[in-house]
């Protein structure tokens, strides 16, 4: 495992609180990748003497520095022990080369969270939640299928990344001519990046926006390409994942064991985000129940749709729609 070079700097894209501590951490998962993370610490001891914790992780191509921080900021003023980092291959974490993405480790980065939290003096190895924003949506939910050790889970505006990689949006590409065109586009790639002994970028977030863009993509500029959001360590404020970084999701699919998912999982989705459809497959895949624009709780997993929210409204909560008040009380109900 190399040494990582963590900045010292608050360059984050929302302000620091008085009222947590923070700390740069650092922690490797089961293939010697070392993982940086911000971990928030309330200043206030719980009864007992140990916190309950979350690992916060999201959006897919973000960093640390945007969501994920704010959420597990948020979670440490509320009296959770909370960390936010960043997957590997990406932001201030090890791995090479850099910007590529797997089912199988990025699901392994949420398990090495919890091995990280697990073995803290101050945690509650009996109470590890979760909490996932948009593409890592589907690898909490892998993670959580795989690893009876997270105790709850929260997915925020999920997307699932091998479903939408394999169909496309709204399955728009769901035939095996289509998924074979994309195979044959990657391997090409794979050749020419072999040859000339790099990897050719996707690109970030497109930019400049066509003029009739769909409204998603202008919210997602907005966010990443702007002022708000715009981060130099994000892939998707700059140039974006390797063309072949994503090949796995292809033929991998994430929720093939969210049917066997014993812990509570908590959904939360915009009522107008063109992404909601992901959180109600996946709660169709844990229950066997279809539900379309509506919430639903069965046993402990619920769908939570949010009225007139969309997909980035989550991201940093400009238009006040994230439920903190209702992800505090599932953590507090089922970490106890």
């Amino acid at each position: 495992m190399s040494k990582l070079e963590l900045t010292t700097e608050w360059d984050k894209k929302f302000p620091k609180s008085n009222n947590v501590n923070h700390q740069k951490v650092t922690f490797h998962n089961r293939y010697g990748i070392e993982l940086a993370a911000d971990m928030y610490t309330p200043k206030t001891q719980p009864e007992g003497g140990k916190f309950a914790a979350i690992a916060v992780s999201g959006p897919f191509g973000a960093v640390k520095e945007q969501t994920s921080g704010i959420y597990a900021q948020h979670m440490a003023e509320r009296g959770f022990l909370a960390i936010a980092f960043d997957p590997s291959y990406t932001g201030e974490s090890g791995g090479e080369p850099r910007r590529m993405a797997s089912p199988d480790i990025n699901t392994e980065d949420f398990l090495a969270a919890v091995d990280y939290l697990s073995n803290l003096d101050n945690v509650d190895a009996e109470r590890i939640g979760i909490i996932a924003i948009c593409g890592w949506g589907g690898m909490a939910i892998n993670a959580a299928a795989l690893d009876p050790r997270i105790k709850a889970t929260v997915t925020m505006t999920m997307y699932d990344m091998s479903k939408v990689t394999a169909e496309g949006y709204f399955g728009s590409e769901d035939t095996q001519a289509q998924r074979m065109e994309k195979r044959r586009a990657i391997a090409a790639q794979r050749t020419e990046d072999y040859r000339t002994g790099t990897y050719k970028r996707a690109g970030g977030v497109m930019d400049p926006l066509p003029e009739d863009a769909p409204q998603f993509l202008k919210d997602y500029h907005a966010y990443y390409k702007c002022p708000r959001g715009y981060h130099e360590r994000s892939g998707n404020s700059t140039d974006g994942w390797n063309v072949i970084g994503t090949q796995s999701f292809l033929n991998q699919p994430l929720l093939a064991f969210a049917h066997e998912i014993e812990t509570p999982v908590l959904l939360i989705h915009g009522e107008k985000a063109h992404s909601r459809y992901f959180s109600e497959y996946a709660f169709e895949k844990m229950t066997g129940q279809h539900v379309e624009g509506e919430s639903k709780t069965v046993g402990n997993k619920e769908l939570l749709i949010i009225p007139g929210a969309s997909h980035i409204d989550f991201y940093d909560d400009v238009a006040g729609v994230i439920p903190y008040d209702k992800i505090e009380n599932f953590f507090e109900h089922h970490l106890r």
